[in-house]
């Protein structure tokens, strides 16, 4: 099939944004058939070159790679925030197209070298942003198994085609069982304590599935408010039990089909596999041929150290809360008696401030503080076709009015949404002989939506998680890179990527900024200055809880693929028992089955990874810690920002970019104050 057969596919379109209401399930398979085969015809030129150039290799691969990721991440995008049958077919029909056709690139010893060639002849020439281009790919040709001789490349083509399908299957199963579960009530004293919203929607889910009362589901926004809020202690054990047993061996028995333990096996078992095929002792050393760590004993170093500063903080506040409590507190119970703790502490709760954070407004101060930060203007664009009623296009221009780009917002929870928040690219800069692309972010969030006649309310921390997505979208949408394989997130370490996002979060805890943010939805008054000061007191509550929580899935998932011996298998409860043992203050259920659905290391990008949220949260601390040298919207500091890290994508180490802006390494100690934990 032909790029010209398949003209009137949306997804072959070179337009600015995706068609999203013209594209459809059918459209995936062929359009990505298509490009595919037109990629592989460009490349078998580029491979039989005599003599290769930066400008007749590199930018031509830079184009067609640029072009079929523009076509593919609608599908994937769409996947994920409008889930049905077919599209699911239709995306699981690409994956193993699209693995075959990384691998089959990623080892063509033609390609590598061309590239060797061109660093050898080149180098003198070529900017920095080229050069780090090159470096970057002649490290992918060898993670991707250039030098294996035929027998073993093939092996490892199927082993990252299986792992392709595997995560893919193990996220579905997460959706899956999520969706499948509904809690039906018929006495309203068990839903005391849930805001109205909740409550609205579940009488609005009973009606519908015509039924009396009221039907809950185990939508994110649900769950945290059941757990946060109910005074009903059966309601909230029922869905702490739902929410952490969702795709496991002790889901409830409707839930069984989308048992993930096999897939983990499986998972595991072909990322050992593949890392050792490459030459590496365990797949946590090859994940760090790419990052900012450099050794398996610097990260877990890194934890210990992290956990042992935090854990005396932890005892203690979990010693208040269990004498606040009165008892000793089951793991379901946690969550509720550390809000209400936090109301008789701070007088102040999430539910509280729900009427103080619209989103319009909130949107309105974020973008503010965006322009004042970084001299740009955010306008939204209601004309522009989305995927959903609830999703809204927005351009960003500089001071001068140019356009530098542009994301889609999808701020709500809904059934056949995935959970969670993510920014992800839809279109990525690129500048090139053959034209230029203005780089376009999705940015999703899983808030609860508005009930009828208001806006959309929000807890503090969604206010958070959307300033720390705005924050990656930032790092994507003022990248001055011109190469879409280094250009916004691309080529960035994965343990710095963080940094913007966690720095950014900053500002919703900002004084100044809470004065404007914080304002009632009906009356148009402010939160007063003690709520204010009340609320960023809560910042380094339990803090040290915290903290350890993130080491445990940190230690846990690093030692996990850092351990892994084919002989025994994946170990998995035994090493979390340990972990558990080492950084644990709180203990679960033995019922708890955390792991089957945690998506950021079996379905996400953070597979011996998930310890960079800690370690970019040091870099993004001691970032912050610039400003409050000066000021928080210092232009002179938020130039230095934006011209040493936000713009430069991967074309410089992120070590040395953190180096440019700070004038020296990175310090733990301005997060360990930002926390209130003792060095």
């Amino acid at each position: 099939m032909t790029l010209a057969m398949t003209a009137e596919n949306p997804l072959l379109s070179t337009a600015h944004l995706p068609a999203f209401q013209a594209i459809k399930p059918e459209h995936a398979e062929p359009a990505i058939r298509a490009l595919l085969a037109a990629n592989r015809d460009t490349i078998r030129r580029i491979e039989q070159l005599p003599n290769p150039t930066f400008a007749t290799v590199v930018e031509l691969l830079e184009d067609i790679g640029h072009q079929l990721s523009r076509s593919w991440s609608p599908i994937s995008h769409l996947n994920g925030v409008l889930n049905s049958e077919p599209l699911r077919e239709a995306y699981n029909a690409c994956l193993p197209l699209l693995s075959d056709y990384g691998t089959e690139v990623g080892q063509s010893k033609p390609l590598y070298e061309a590239f060797k060639t061109i660093m050898a002849r080149e180098a003198a020439t070529l900017s920095a942003s080229q050069k780090a281009l090159v470096e970057h790919v002649l490290l992918d040709f060898r993670l991707a198994g250039v030098a294996l001789d035929g027998p073993q490349q093939e092996r490892f083509k199927a082993v990252m085609l299986e792992l392709s399908n595997l995560g893919s299957r193990f996220e579905e199963n997460v959706l899956d069982a999520t969706n499948a579960f509904s809690f039906s009530l018929t006495d309203p004293a068990e839903l005391d304590g849930l805001n109205a919203s909740i409550v609205a929607q579940a009488r609005q889910r009973a009606v519908e599935a015509g039924q009396e009362g009221w039907l809950l589901g185990l939508d994110q926004p649900t769950y945290v408010a059941i757990v946060t809020d109910a005074r009903s202690e059966r309601l909230r054990r029922t869905f702490y039990r739902a929410w952490s047993t969702r795709a496991s061996d002790q889901g409830v028995e409707a839930l069984a089909p989308y048992n993930n333990a096999p897939v983990i096996e499986d998972l595991l078992r072909l990322r050992h596999e593949a890392a050792q095929l490459l030459g590496f002792d365990n797949f946590a050393s090859y994940a760090l041929a790419t990052r900012m760590a450099k050794t398996v004993d610097e990260v877990i170093t890194f934890l210990r150290d992290m956990a042992k500063a935090a854990k005396p903080t932890a005892l203690r506040e979990l010693a208040e809360l269990e004498a606040f409590a009165g008892c000793k507190l089951d793991a379901w119970n946690v969550t509720y008696y550390s809000e209400r703790l936090q109301e008789a502490r701070y007088n102040i709760s999430q539910e509280e401030l729900r009427e103080y954070f619209a989103l319009p407004r909130v949107l309105e101060v974020l973008f503010e503080v965006i322009q004042r930060l970084f001299q740009v203007s955010i306008q939204a664009q209601p004309q522009v076709a989305t995927w959903h009623a609830d999703a809204c296009y927005y351009t960003i221009s500089d001071a001068q009015g140019s356009q530098l780009g542009g994301f889609y917002l999808d701020p709500y929870a809904r059934p056949h949404k995935r959970s969670g928040a993510w920014m992800d690219d839809c279109v990525t800069r690129k500048v090139t002989a053959s034209g230029t692309a203005l780089p376009i972010a999705h940015l999703v969030c899983n808030a609860l939506a508005s009930a009828p006649g208001q806006p959309a309310l929000l807890t503090h921390d969604d206010v958070v998680t959307l300033f720390h997505e705005f924050g990656h979208g930032l790092h994507h949408m003022l990248t001055r890179v011109d190469y879409p394989s280094i250009s916004g997130t691309n080529g960035v370490a994965w343990d710095a990527v963080e940094l913007p996002s966690q720095f950014l979060e900053n500002y919703a805890w900002n004084p100044e900024v809470l004065a404007k943010l914080a304002v009632h939805y009906q009356t148009g008054q402010a939160l007063s200055e003690q709520k204010i000061a009340q609320l960023i007191s809560t910042r380094s509550f339990q803090a040290g809880l915290a903290t350890l929580r993130q080491c445990e899935f940190s230690l846990f998932d690093f030692r996990l693929h850092a351990e892994y011996d084919p002989a025994r298998g994946s170990r998995l409860r035994e090493i979390l028992a340990e972990v558990r043992a080492e950084t644990a203050v709180i203990q679960v259920p033995v019922w708890n089955r955390y792991a089957s659905n945690f998506g950021h290391i079996f379905a996400g990008g953070y597979a011996a990874g998930y310890y960079s949220y800690k370690w970019a949260e040091v870099l993004a601390a001691d970032a912050y810690a610039a400003f409050q040298e000066t000021s928080p919207f210092d232009q002179e500091t938020a130039k230095r920002y934006l011209d040493t890290i936000l713009s430069q994508g991967g074309s410089v180490d992120p070590m040395q970019a953190f180096i440019n802006f700070r004038g020296r390494a990175p310090d733990i100690g301005p997060l360990l104050r930002l926390h209130g934990i003792a060095a």
